[in-house]
């Protein structure tokens, strides 16, 4: 076997174990918000235990990684893909201790009075976990039009997150006796924030690995250059 072919057969493999790293990850949350809709002790278990997985994958795309930019000097856009394949490893992983996070709230719920989960945190579920969702499949693909379109949909995350700030403390405030509980399910709606931030970094990654640009931090991007030095 070629250098060339076996140095591609290693960037599909890198592909592949982000791919069930994805996958596991999305689980895990998918299975920590049905533990709190379901108060099911045993899905919020479930997820505890299931993170050492993705834990086990990050330590081996970071070792495959690390090895194809040690003997392969890559270039251009194979060497973006590597690095952003490390920086997507370890957000998915962040993904995956956000889930275990929920997954440890609902335990604690599970102690206490039913405060009904409120329809803001089952929506703020449903769009975190198609943003996880699309933007590793914009990844597969290369999309990066996919990638910026993914990173609009985060303020609604953020604004549905505010909201249930908002309500919780009114239900705190009306009866002292909701305070923990309250507590719990607003640290699962930061939590699941927090998912839909991780999901808008991966979706800037892959918008750098096809353009070769970040846009992150847009006000610190260079402008054009404009004649005599005015600005």
């Amino acid at each position: 076997m070629s250098p060339q072919r076996h140095f591609h057969e290693e960037l599909d493999r890198l592909k592949s174990l982000l791919v069930r790293m994805a996958g596991l990850a999305e689980e895990s949350v998918r299975l920590a918000v049905e533990a709190l809709l379901e108060r099911s002790q045993e899905k919020a278990r479930r997820v505890i235990e299931d993170d050492r997985a993705i834990d086990r994958i990050e330590l081996e795309i970071d070792d495959l990684a690390i090895h194809l930019l040690a003997l392969q000097q890559p270039m251009a856009r194979d060497l973006r893909f590597i690095t952003m394949a490390m920086k997507i490893s370890n957000d998915l992983e962040r993904v995956g201790d956000h889930a275990v996070n929920i997954a440890r709230d609902v335990e604690q719920l599970l102690a206490m009075p039913i405060f009904p989960v409120l329809p803001e945190i089952e929506e703020m579920t449903r769009l975190a976990s198609a943003m996880l969702r699309d933007a590793l499949d914009a990844f597969v693909r290369g999309d990066n039009a996919a990638a910026r379109a993914i990173i609009d949909r985060d303020d609604r995350v953020d604004d549905l997150h505010k909201n249930v700030f908002r309500i919780l403390l009114t239900h705190m405030m009306e009866d002292p006796r909701k305070i923990s509980a309250g507590m719990d399910l607003f640290l699962v709606s930061r939590n699941l924030e927090r998912i839909a931030d991780l999901a808008t970094n991966i979706a800037e990654d892959i918008v750098f690995m096809v353009e070769g640009r970040s846009i992150k931090h847009p006000a610190e991007q260079p402008g054009p250059v404009r004649p005599n030095g005015l600005a």
